[in-house]
Parts: C-alpha cells; structure tokens; sequence
C-alpha cells in the first residue's frame, strides 16, 4: 500500500498541469499520483499517458468521460491505494520542504499505527499580479504540532475556514462515511471538506506552507463573473451542504460551531453574488434560498439567520439594505479569497 494517494482532476489542462505533477513527483515511490483525465479534448490526456509511462510505478492516468470536477475527485478516491488522500487542482502545485515534512510525518503515523483521520496544513494564495502572499493559517485556532480532537480545537476567526487545499483525509474514512460528489458541479470542494467532518475524530496540525493555490485565470471558477454565470451550480452546492447534516443534533458544541460558520461562509458567498449580479431573477433566487433553509431546517435556518452576524447582514430589508451588503462585497472578497 502507498503511504499517499494525491488525485490531480484535470480538465483541458495542458497549458499547466505539467508543473502542478513535477512537484508532486518529488514525494517518490511513497506516492501515487492518480490523474483523472475528465474528457479533456485539448493534450491533457496525452500528457497523463506520458507521466504514467514515464513513471509506472508512481503514476497512474485514468481516463473517463467528463463528470466534472466532482466526477473526478469521485474516481480518486475509488482508485486509491494510499492510506492517506489529498486533491491537488491542475492549475495548482505543492513546496517541496514542507511536502517532504509531511510525507516524513504520515511515515510515523503508519509506522506506530497512530490513529488519525484528517491532517492539516497551510495553503498560500498564488495570485497573480500581487508580490505579497496572502497564507491561511489557522494559529489559535488549533493546536499545532499534536495529535487533537474537536474538543482541543479553538476560535476560528471569520475567513479562517479549511479548504480543500488543506487537508489530508484518511482514505478509509472518506469511503466509510459515504462521500459522493456531484457530477458537473463546480465549487463542490466545500462539500469534500464539510461532509466528512463529523466523522473526523483524531486530527493534527503541522503549520507549513504545503499548498500553493493559483488565482488569476480569467476562466477559472472562482472568477467572479464566473461564479455569477454559474451561481445554480453554487446554490446546489449549498443546499447540498445544509441537507448533509443536522446540525442542531451534533453532540460536540465546537464540531457544531465550526460546522455552522463554514455554513455561514458558504451561504454568504451565495447571497453576496445573488445580489451583486443585482437582476430580478437573482434576487427571487437568494430569497428562495433562505426560504429553502427555513423550510427543510427551522432550528439551523434560525442560527443562521438571527444569531450569525453574516446571516443578520445580509438580510437587511429593502433596496438600501441591499446596497450596503454590495458595499461590502471587496471586504468579503478579501476575507474569502475569491
């Protein structure tokens, strides 16, 4: 069995999925390195056939039709032979000293049967056109450098919630709790990350700059104009994400804190762009989706809506109401990294 399964979906990716796979190469016959080729019609699938002769023993290109970004993070994890899993986009890559830390650290785990379900690092933001960095870290909100569980986890301050790019989940647990992505969905990394949170017990947090995310492609999903012409997609996966789990019925306070304000990011992030994208059939579109929430859910709908502060603001009645949220919208850009 590998130590390490990373799944790379690639979709049309030949212009940069090259420097996301040399990096990844660099963690040796350790890892597998699974490249979903999603139907791409460009050189992509190519290429993965190239790396995986080139590399038997590390590589594998798996080929299927396009299912979207969840389709092939699915096929991932179908595949998988590593005791640990992490997704690496195409466009993104990892550092090499803090990837070999890592690697160095999940060796012990195995080698002393530790018990661990989800490790966590850093990612940096790559955006072009800015020299200045900006690193999400989560000091003080966990412990560092030990093994934790939720009831050791502190305050995460608004914005300080864990993508995709941060975690490392054990493959056990991702097929025993029943994960499934949708097909041809976009944005469904916040459902990879939240569904399998309550079945996370035994976690750990090493503070290194692992993963390098890449924002500036006019193309690319967190676009803003992008995010607004795919806003269906993004209301699905809210919705998708308010069904998972009750959260009123989790027994542990801080797993449910921290569950309800990755809700809270999630749907401020869908009724930002609803009323940013400001025409009539959008508006109608944010109501329905508070009115889907007080209607599948009163106990959670009422949290979010009257005792979270994002909930509170982003309901402000009438047209001013409306204007002043689209005045803040560059505050929670910055806070949301999109």
């Amino acid at each position: 069995m590998k130590l390490l399964t990373i799944a790379v979906p690639c979709y049309n990716s030949e212009a940069y999925m090259e420097h996301c796979i040399e990096t990844l190469l660099v963690g040796g016959e350790e890892v597998e390195i699974i490249i979903v080729d999603d139907g791409s019609t460009d050189r992509t699938a190519e290429i993965a056939d190239r790396y995986a002769a080139k590399y038997p023993t590390i590589v594998r290109a798996i080929h299927q039709e396009n299912a979207g970004h969840g389709g092939a993070v699915n096929t991932g994890i179908r595949n998988a032979s590593g005791e640990f899993m992490k997704i690496v986009d195409s466009d993104d890559w990892v550092n090499e000293k803090a990837y070999k830390k890592i690697l160095h650290f999940l060796r012990r785990v195995v080698a002393e049967n530790q018990e661990l379900d989800l490790l966590l690092s850093n990612y940096v933001h790559e955006k072009v056109g800015e020299t200045r960095k900006k690193v999400m870290h989560y000091h003080r909100a966990l412990p560092i450098n030990t093994f934790f569980t939720w009831d050791d986890v502190g305050h995460f301050n608004i914005g300080q919630y864990i993508l995709m790019h941060s975690v490392i989940y054990r493959t056990r647990l991702l097929r025993e709790c029943g994960l499934e992505l949708p097909k041809h969905t976009f944005y469904v990394d916040n459902i990879y990350v939240y569904y399998p949170m309550p079945y996370v017990h035994t976690m750990y947090y090493m503070d290194v700059m692992f993963y390098r995310y890449f924002i500036g492609r006019n193309d690319q999903s967190v676009n803003e104009e992008v995010m607004i012409g795919r806003i269906d997609q993004q209301i699905r996966v809210n919705k998708l994400m308010f069904d998972s789990h009750d959260l009123s019925r989790l027994g542990n306070k801080k797993l449910q804190n921290y569950m309800y304000q990755y809700l809270e990011i999630v749907t401020a992030i869908s009724t930002v762009l609803l009323l940013r994208s400001g025409t009539p059939e959008n508006l109608e579109k944010k109501k329905e989706l508070w009115q889907y929430m007080k209607t599948k859910n009163p106990a959670m709908y009422r949290v979010l809506r009257h005792k979270k502060v994002i909930g509170r603001a982003l309901n402000l009645p009438g047209k001013a109401g409306r204007e002043a949220v689209v005045k803040c919208y560059g505050l929670v850009r910055r806070i949301f990294g999109y």
